[in-house]
C-alpha cells in the first residue's frame, strides 16, 4: 500500500496548490498580525494571496506599495525601511481589507533549537517573580507550534502577543531574557519568534540549500533531492518504478487468467516518500521556519546539540549547513544575518564516553569560524544532574552581550570569556595565551585553577597544576619532564573555574602536538617499512558503543595502495615505572584499512580467526618473541564468553584466554586481543572499551585470573597508554 500512499500524497499536494488559486479574499501569513514587530532599517517585504490578477495595496503609516496577484494567486510588495517606532496600523486592501493595529518597528530575532531553547520562563530560576515583572509592552512574542512537513509550507498557525505576566510563562526563557536585555539597552521594540522543539536534531531545521552548500553533507542533499517530486532524480526513479509496476500488472493479468501464483507487487520506493518524519532532514524547517520567510529579521539565536552530541566535529559542518541555509533562504549576506548560539552545559550523559561532550564543545567552538557568528559559554551555570539547567537568565544575557557588541556596535562590552589563542612549550611547562581576557584572568571561586591536564612524551594526559601569570596560564605536572600538549575541561562533568574578571568562563579546548610516532626504523627494526594508520591515546574508560575512538592520528583514508602486513604497537607506562611495549605484526587479515583499528560498533568489525607469520618484539618479561609465529585475533564489539568453541589447543573453556567465544558487531564489552597460539599466551589485550567503567589493558598474560585481562579494570594505572596501528605497503 505504500505506493498508493506516495502517489495519493503527490496528488493531494498538487490539488491543494490548485485550490489556492481559487481563493478570492486577500490573505496574508499569520506572521502578519496585530502587535507584530517589523525589522527596523531594512526593506519590509509583505506577501500573501488573492484572486489571480487582483491588485493589492499595503499601507503602513505613511508608506504604501501595490502589487498584482499572479496566476497562482501569490503577491508580494516591499515597503521602504523605517526607523524604530510604535503605534502603527497596517492595512492590506484588495477586494477585502485586513487591518492590523499596534504594529511596532524594532529588532526581530528568531529563537530556535531544542528543549533548552523551548524551556519556558515558568521553569526558570525565580519564575514567579520573573513572570510577575514581565510587563514589557514593547517586547512582542510569537510562538510557533510544533509541526512537521515533508514539503515547504506557506503558513503556520500562530499570533503575536504583547509580553505580559499572562503571556510570558510558556515562552522561551532564553529568548525572553535575551530580548529583555536588548529592549532595555537599545530602547527599541523587540520581536521574538520562538520556533523550537524539545529533543530535536539539527537536521530537521536545515533547509535544502544548507545541505547542498556543505560538501560533507552531500549525501543528505541527494536524499532531499530524491524526495522532491519536482527533481529530475525523483521523476526518473518514479518512472522506473511505474515501468516495473506496469510489468507486474501485465503479469498479474496473466496470473489471473491462468490461475498461477503471483509475486507481490513492487514496493513503492521509500526514497520517494516525503521527508516528514521526526528526525527527517528539513521536516521542521518546512513547517516551522519556511512559512516565516522572507519576513524581515535581524538574525537568529540557537540552543541545540544535546541530540547531536555524538556527531563530534561533524556537528560543526551541520551548523555551517544550518546557518548558510537560513541565510540563503532569507536572501541575506553573512554580514547582514548574525547567528549566535549556546554551548551545551556540562551534564552526565549515562552511557556516553566521558569525552563525548567535550568533542561536541570543540565542534561548537569550531563553528564560530562561520562569519558573523558567536557562542555563549555556560559551563559555570549548568547542572550535572539536570539536562535543563534553570538559570536561563544568564544564558539569555550572554547571548545579548554578544549581539550588543557585534551586531549593534556597543562599545566597552566584554562579551566573551577568554578564548584559547596559542601555547608555548617551556621545557616541562606549557604557557597558554588567550583572547578576550577582559579585565584579566581569574579563578571564579578563588581556588586553584581546575580541570587542566598536560601530556608529555612519556605520559598520556595527567592532571596538571595551572597558575595565572598575567594574561597567561602556566600548566605543569611533576610527572611530565618534556611537555607536549594540554587540554582543559575535557570531560562531560567538568565545571572549571577559569574565567575573566567580568565573570565569563573559558570553553573546553585541547592544544599541542601529540608526541611524535616511534622511530620505527631505529627503535624496532622489525617494523621497517611500516606506515602509521591509527594512533590512539587509550582513555581510562571509554564507550565506543556510542561513539568511535578519538584517534589522534587517523590516516586510513590515505591508504590507497595494497598492504601485505598489519602491525600493532602498544606502549604502557606507570607513574614510576619504565616504558613497556610490544610490537606485533602479521600477514594482512583484511584489505580494508578502516577495519584494522579498534573493532567498534561504528566500523562493524568482527575478526575471530587465526593469523599467520606473526612477528613479536617486546621488552616485557615473559612475552615470547620471534618470527613466523602462529597466532589468532579476537576483535569484536560485543560481549563474549570463555567457551573454547573454536577448539584451539590448550585454550580453556573456564577462564578468559586465547580461546574465547563471542564475535558480533553489536554493542557490548568489547575485545581487541592478539594471541600467540604457539606459546599459549596473550600478546596484548585491550578490552571493556564498549561499556562503562575502567578499560582492561595488558601486555602478555595477566599474572593472575584471566590471562587475556578480561575484568582487569586496570587502565587507570598507566600514565601512558598508546596504541598505534600500522601497515606495510605491498611491494
Amino acid at each position: 500500500m505504500r505506493h498508493r500512499f506516495g502517489l495519493s500524497l503527490i496528488v493531494a499536494v498538487v490539488s491543494l496548490a490548485d485550490a489556492s488559486v481559487l481563493v478570492a479574499d486577500v490573505s496574508v501569513p499569520h506572521v502578519f498580525a496585530a502587535h507584530m514587530v517589523l525589522q527596523r532599517d531594512r526593506a519590509l517585504p509583505v506577501w500573501g494571496w488573492a484572486e489571480p490578477g487582483e491588485k493589492v495595496t499595503v499601507r503602513l503609516g505613511e508608506q504604501s506599495a501595490t502589487a498584482q496577484a499572479g496566476n497562482d494567486g501569490a503577491w508580494k510588495v516591499s515597503l521602504p525601511a523605517m526607523g524604530a517606532t510604535t503605534g502603527l496600523t497596517m492595512t492590506v486592501v484588495g477586494k477585502n481589507t485586513l487591518t492590523f493595529e499596534d504594529v511596532a518597528v524594532g529588532e526581530v530575532w528568531v529563537c530556535s533549537g531544542q528543549s533548552n531553547m523551548a524551556w519556558g520562563v515558568g521553569g526558570s530560576d525565580n519564575a514567579k517573580d520573573e513572570i510577575a515583572a514581565a510587563n514589557h509592552p514593547n517586547i512582542r512574542l510569537f510562538k510557533v507550534p510544533n509541526v512537521l512537513a515533508g514539503f515547504p509550507q506557506r503558513d503556520l498557525n500562530a499570533t503575536w502577543q504583547r509580553c505580559s505576566p499572562e503571556t510570558v510563562g510558556g515562552f522561551s526563557a532564553v529568548g525572553y531574557f535575551f530580548g529583555r536585555k536588548l529592549n532595555k539597552d537599545l530602547d527599541v521594540p523587540v520581536g521574538l519568534i520562538d520556533s523550537s522543539w524539545g529533543g530535536s536534531l539539527i537536521e530537521p531545521w536545515t533547509p535544502p540549500a544548507g545541505f547542498a552548500s556543505v560538501r560533507e553533507l552531500v549525501g543528505v542533499s541527494r536524499q532531499i533531492n530524491m524526495a522532491d517530486p519536482a527533481s529530475e532524480a525523483h521523476k526518473a526513479r518514479l518512472t522506473a518504478y511505474l515501468g516495473d509496476l506496469e510489468k507486474w500488472i501485465g503479469t498479474a493479468r496473466q496470473a489471473l487468467s491462468t490461475e498461477k501464483e503471483l509475486a507481490p507487487a513492487p514496493a513503492y520506493p521509500n526514497e520517494l516518500n516525503p521527508l516528514a518524519g521526526w528526525g527527517s532532514p528539513t521536516a521542521m524547517y518546512n513547517a516551522m521556519i519556511h512559512p516565516l520567510v522572507p519576513y524581515s529579521i535581524r538574525g537568529g539565536i540557537w540552543y541545540q546539540g544535546e541530540s547531536n552530541r555524538l556527531d563530534a566535529m561533524l556537528y560543526a559542518k551541520k551548523k555551517e549547513a544550518l546557518v548558510t541555509g537560513w541565510r540563503k533562504v532569507w536572501g541575506a549576506k553573512a554580514e547582514d544575518f548574525p547567528f549566535y548560539w549556546v554551548q551545551l552545559a556540562p551534564f552526565i550523559y549515562g552511557g556516553d564516553s566521558p569525552d563525548v561532550l567535550a568533542k561536541m564543545w570543540e565542534a561548537q567552538a569550531a563553528a564560530t569560524a562561520i562569519p558573523n557568528t558567536g557562542m555563549a559559554v555556560i559551563n559555570d551555570i549548568g547542572n550535572l544532574k539536570d539536562i535543563h539547567p534553570t538559570n536561563k537568565q544568564d544564558v539569555g544575557l550572554r547571548l545579548a552581550l554578544i549581539a550588543l557588541a557585534n551586531t549593534y556596535g556597543k562599545q566597552g562590552i566584554v562579551w566573551s570569556g577568554p578564548v584559547y589563542k596559542s601555547m608555548e612549550i617551556e621545557g616541562d611547562k606549557i604557557r597558554l595565551r588567550f583572547d578576550h581576557v577582559g579585565g584579566g584572568l581569574a579563578s571564579r571561586d578563588g581556588k586553584p585553577l581546575s580541570w587542566f591536564e598536560i601530556m608529555g612524551e612519556q605520559t598520556g594526559y595527567v592532571p596538571a597544576k595551572a597558575e595565572i601569570d598575567g594574561d597567561t596560564v602556566v600548566v605543569s605536572s611533576p610527572e611530565v619532564k618534556k611537555a607536549a600538549a594540554v587540554r582543559f575541561a575535557w570531560r562531560q562533568d567538568a565545571v572549571p573555574n577559569l574565567m575573566n574578571k567580568e565573570g565569563l568562563p573559558v570553553s573546553a579546548f585541547r592544544a599541542g602536538t601529540f608526541p611524535g610516532d616511534v622511530n620505527l626504523a631505529r627503535d624496532i627494526p622489525q617494523a621497517k617499512g611500516y606506515v602509521p594508520v591509527y594512533t590512539l591515546l587509550i582513555p581510562d574508560g571509554a564507550n565506543y558503543a556510542s561513539t568511535p575512538p578519538d584517534y589522534v592520528c587517523d590516516k586510513h583514508a590515505e591508504i590507497k595502495t595494497p598492504f601485505d602486513r598489519i602491525g600493532y604497537l602498544l606502549q604502557l607506562k606507570k607513574k614510576d615505572g619504565a616504558l613497556e611495549q610490544v610490537f606485533v605484526s602479521m600477514d594482512a587479515f583484511t584489505k580494508d584499512a578502516s577495519k584494522i583499528g579498534v573493532p567498534c560498533v561504528a566500523t562493524g568489525t568482527v575478526f575471530h580467526q587465526d593469523v599467520a607469520k606473526m612477528t613479536i618484539v617486546s621488552n616485557v618479561k615473559g612475552v615470547a618473541q620471534g618470527e613466523g609465529i602462529h597466532g589468532g585475533i579476537e576483535f569484536w564489539a560485543s560481549n563474549y564468553g570463555p567457551e573454547n568453541k573454536r577448539n584451539i589447543p590448550d585454550a580453556s573453556s573456564k577462564d578468559f584466554d586465547f580461546g574465547d567465544t563471542g564475535g558480533t558487531a553489536t554493542a557490548g564489552y568489547g575485545s581487541m586481543q592478539i594471541h600467540n597460539h604457539d606459546a599459549k599466551a596473550t600478546v596484548f589485550a585491550f578490552n571493556r572499551w564498549g561499556a562503562d567503567g575502567v578499560c582492561d589493558l595488558g601486555i602478555g598474560n595477566q599474572p593472575e585470573k584471566n590471562p587475556d585481562w578480561t575484568f582487569a579494570n586496570n587502565a587507570n594505572q598507566y600514565v601512558l597508554k598508546r596504541l598505534q596501528v600500522l601497515v606495510r605497503p605491498a611491494k
